[in-house]
């Protein structure tokens, strides 16, 4: 059977999503959770909505993984109490309680094979925290929100952002990755400064590059405190390779908020048209 794992996890100090050897990752927690509570004989591999970096949080990650239906079911065989005798519920239970406590299964429900939490999303949204400012920087939010040592005009980051809007190749943002394109369609990138001064991005797109959100940052930021014209995040899109001119943001700063799915029956077919290999003419 397949199922959707909704989770949330502090990224501070997990060496980011994929597995690494002899690294502390988010996958190979969760990995080891499952192998645990459905006593498996080897690790069921795991995909994700999309992965995060060293560092990078998420308050909602959806992923996906095939198990052994009756070890799903097992689940149910708990003594810890289950009032509704849910099997998933169960799971849920256990999952969180051998799971370290800064990684939380949100949700776990059976979905159908044509689910596929990478290519069966519709979007991601990112959000970026900045305090640009003394006083709105606090000291107990510093491992989700960077401290900026000059004050940013999110007007202007604003401005720059809009001729980013839309489907593009960010190689110029992104690292590129053998046979992966950098074409994205950016559908969202927008500051705002919340009642504390802490200033926030929104970044939504239908899939993220490696470092795309972190290198938009990088670029918007520099506009923000004056050292870049308004046009020049724009212009950067004719390069065709990696810009040594964008800086990455920190990586502690961001948080993918969450991932939107179609409805069931259009699943199969979202996730056809997002593994087609995009072109701009």
């Amino acid at each position: 059977m397949r199922l959707r794992l909704d989770l949330a996890y502090e990224g501070t100090d997990f060496s980011g999503w994929a597995v690494q050897p002899n690294l502390r990752t988010v996958q190979a927690e969760l990995e080891q959770a499952l192998v645990t509570v459905l006593r498996l004989q080897a690790p069921a591999p795991t995909t994700c909505a999309g992965r995060t970096d060293a560092g990078v949080h998420a308050r909602h990650q959806v992923v996906h993984v095939d198990v052994p239906r009756e070890a799903a079911r097992s689940a149910a065989s708990s003594p810890l109490p289950n009032a509704d005798g849910d099997a998933l519920a169960a799971l849920l239970r256990r999952l969180n309680g051998v799971l370290p406590s800064d990684v939380r299964v949100l949700a776990v429900r059976e979905v159908s094979e044509e689910f596929d939490a990478r290519f069966s999303a519709l979007s991601r949204e990112y959000a970026y925290r900045i305090a640009d400012d003394a006083t709105t920087s606090d000291p107990l939010v510093r491992r989700h929100v960077v401290s900026w040592r000059r004050p940013l005009d999110h007007e202007r980051m604003n401005a720059a952002a809009e001729p980013l809007l839309g489907e593009h190749d960010f190689a110029a943002y992104c690292k590129r990755r053998d046979g992966a394109t950098t074409i994205r369609e950016l559908q969202v990138l927008r500051w705002a400064r919340g009642p504390s001064g802490v200033l926030t991005a929104t970044v939504r797109a239908d899939a993220f590059c490696h470092h795309l959100v972190r290198s938009l940052v990088g670029a918007l930021v520099v506009v923000g405190e004056g050292s870049r014209p308004i046009a020049w995040p724009g212009e950067i899109l004719v390069v065709r390779e990696r810009s040594s001119w964008v800086t990455v943001a920190p990586a502690h700063g961001l948080t993918l908020e969450r991932v939107r799915y179609p409805p069931d029956e259009d699943l199969g077919r979202q996730a056809a048209a997002t593994r087609r290999v995009r072109s701009i003419e």
